[in-house]
């Protein structure tokens, strides 16, 4: 029961796939069925579809936060840079290595450095053209600039790989978010409905880094 009450504060939807005929599906048509009327009550406003389709294979999905530290983990982890013969692309290792040693807290204090300036604001580039001219402002952001160059030299390594390797690994991330259940039972669609909720406990729900971009600043107080 618990676990059920908590799908819409982690998944933003559950989405059922099954062939309205095959026997193949009925482990997924008939836990829906079943569970629908529980799962909405216990989650009003958490969508919980079923598409059906002939020959379709039945399958539950959602969607999960993945961030680019998860991907980096599991491209090295899984051993996805790779050279042309097939070796371990130590370039792009180290790159991503570096890339998830960044200090995240020192680069979003050094973001905002200069005082009612946020370099990442959305069309900074058209409201302030000149900025990277500024002396004032670059030199607050110096810290700011020299991690972003960094992390964008880094992207560029990592990225750098051949036959799609990149976004073949986001794929494959990605593909974590669908539990194939053929010919599965009831109870196996429930346990891949179960995992798919650790997952978004996992994924989900997590504090802000940081805003997109600041619009309001407050000062201190003066005599601290």
């Amino acid at each position: 029961m618990s676990w059920k009450a908590g799908l819409s504060r982690y998944l933003p939807a559950v989405r059922f796939f099954a062939c309205p005929k095959s026997p193949a599906s009925n482990g997924v048509r008939n836990w829906y069925l079943a569970n629908y009327d529980e799962l909405k009550h216990l989650n009003p406003n958490l969508p919980l579809l079923l598409r059906t389709a002939d020959n379709a294979m039945p399958a539950v999905t959602t969607e999960l936060d993945w961030t680019m530290d998860h991907l980096l983990r599991f491209m090295i982890q899984t051993g996805r840079f790779r050279n042309a013969n097939g070796t371990i692309a130590d370039d792009r290792v180290e790159a991503a290595k570096a890339y998830l040693e960044t200090d995240w807290d020192a680069f979003a204090a050094s973001r905002l450095a200069h005082k009612g300036f946020d370099p990442e604001r959305p069309n900074i580039d058209a409201i302030h053209p000149n900025w990277k001219e500024d002396a004032a402002i670059t030199s607050n952001l110096s810290t700011y600039l020299a991690m972003k160059e960094d992390m964008d030299a880094q992207m560029a390594v990592i990225q750098s790989g051949a036959n799609q390797e990149y976004t073949r690994a986001v794929n494959a991330l990605l593909m974590a978010q669908r539990v194939d259940l053929w010919c599965a039972g009831e109870k196996e669609v429930e346990l891949a409905v179960q995992h798919l909720y650790k997952l978004g406990r996992l994924l989900n729900e997590r504090e802000t880094f940081f805003p997109t971009f600041v619009k309001d600043f407050y000062p201190g107080a003066e005599d601290i």
